[in-house]
C-alpha cells in the first residue's frame, strides 16, 4: 500500500538523544514530499518548542501540539482547532502538584511557564540558546503558577516530572479519578496533563480528514504511551526500537531505535 501521509513523534522518535534529525531521515522526508507526500508533526510539545525542526524539514502542513490538544498553523501562526484545560481544573491540578512535591512546567498560549527551574527546564533553556534567536523555545518564569493560569487565555497542558515514579503515578492517577483529565507518560519520569480525551490519534485523524484522506492513509512513528493512540488507528503504525516492549506489542511494525536510520528505511521501503 502506499501511504500518503507520515505522522513523526519528535523526542525518542525523529530525534536522537542529542535532538537532532538524523540526515538518513532529513533526506527521506524531503524525498516523500516532493512525491506527494504529507509530513505532520505530533508531539507532546509546545508549538514554540518545534519551530526549529518544522522549519528544518521545510514543512508546509500545520502541527499536532501537545498530546493533540491543538493543531498549530505555522505560516499563518494560529491555532486551528483546540480542546484546552479548563482554568479551576488547571488550578486543581497546581495544588496536587505542590501536596506530591512534583515539578510542573504549565503550556499556555505562546510560552511554557515554570515558578523553580529543574533539569528539564535547565535543558531546555540550554538547547534554545543553540538556536538561531527566532526559532528559540519561550520559557518564562512565574511566581505563581495558579495566577498564571487565570491569566492566560488557553492552557494547554502541564507537563510533570518527577524522580519518585511512585508519587508520579499517584499524582496521575487522581488527576484522572477526581479530575477526569488525560494523564500520558511522555518519558519515563515525564507525565503530560491535558484536558480529557485529547490524544494525538483524535487530532491526527481529524486533520487527516479535513485533508480528504483517511487513517488507513497514514504511517505513524512513535516510541512512547502518548503516542499509542496514532499507532494503533493509522494504517501502520510504527515502534521505535527504543520503546517499551509493551508499546512495541501494540505496533504493527518495530524498527531499529533512534539513533540509526530506521525510520529513512521503512519510507524508502514502504513509501516511496
Amino acid at each position: 500500500m502506499t501511504y500518503r501521509v507520515i505522522a513523526l513523534d519528535l523526542d525518542g522518535t525523529l530525534l536522537d538523544r542529542q535532538k537532532r534529525i538524523l540526515p538518513e531521515s532529513l533526506a527521506a522526508l524531503a524525498d516523500a514530499r516532493a512525491a506527494g507526500v504529507k509530513v505532520v508533526i505530533a508531539t507532546g510539545r509546545h508549538h514554540v518548542a518545534i519551530k526549529s525542526f518544522h522549519h528544518e524539514l521545510g514543512l508546509d502542513t500545520a502541527a499536532i501540539c501537545c498530546n493533540g490538544t491543538y493543531l498549530y498553523d505555522f505560516h499563518d501562526k494560529k491555532v486551528i482547532s483546540s480542546d484546552p484545560l479548563d482554568k479551576a481544573k488547571a488550578k486543581k491540578v497546581v495544588d496536587l502538584l505542590e501536596f506530591y512535591g512534583i515539578h510542573g512546567l504549565l503550556y499556555v498560549d505562546d510560552a511554557m511557564l515554570y515558578q523553580q527551574p529543574n533539569g528539564h527546564v535547565e535543558r531546555s533553556i540550554a538547547w534554545g540558546k543553540t538556536l538561531p534567536e527566532g526559532l528559540r523555545p519561550t520559557l518564562i518564569q512565574v511566581n505563581s503558577l495558579r495566577d498564571a493560569a487565570d491569566e492566560a487565555n488557553s492552557l494547554w497542558k502541564f507537563a510533570t516530572s518527577h524522580h519518585d515514579l511512585d508519587a508520579l503515578h499517584a499524582f496521575a492517577q487522581q488527576a484522572e479519578q477526581e479530575l477526569g483529565l488525560a494523564c500520558e507518560w511522555s518519558w519515563h519520569d515525564q507525565v503530560d496533563v491535558a484536558k480529557g480525551g485529547n490524544s494525538k490519534g483524535r487530532r491526527l485523524q481529524e486533520w487527516v480528514e479535513s485533508q480528504g484522506m483517511s487513517m488507513s492513509d497514514v504511517i505513524a512513528f512513535g516510541d512512547n504511551y502518548n503516542d499509542l493512540s496514532m499507532l494503533e488507528n493509522v494504517g501502520l503504525g510504527v515502534a521505535m526500537g527504543n520503546a517499551d516492549e509493551a508499546i512495541k506489542a501494540r505496533a504493527g511494525l518495530v524498527i531499529a531505535d533512534n539513533e540509526q536510520p530506521g525510520i529513512a528505511e521503512v519510507i524508502r521501503s514502504k513509501v516511496l
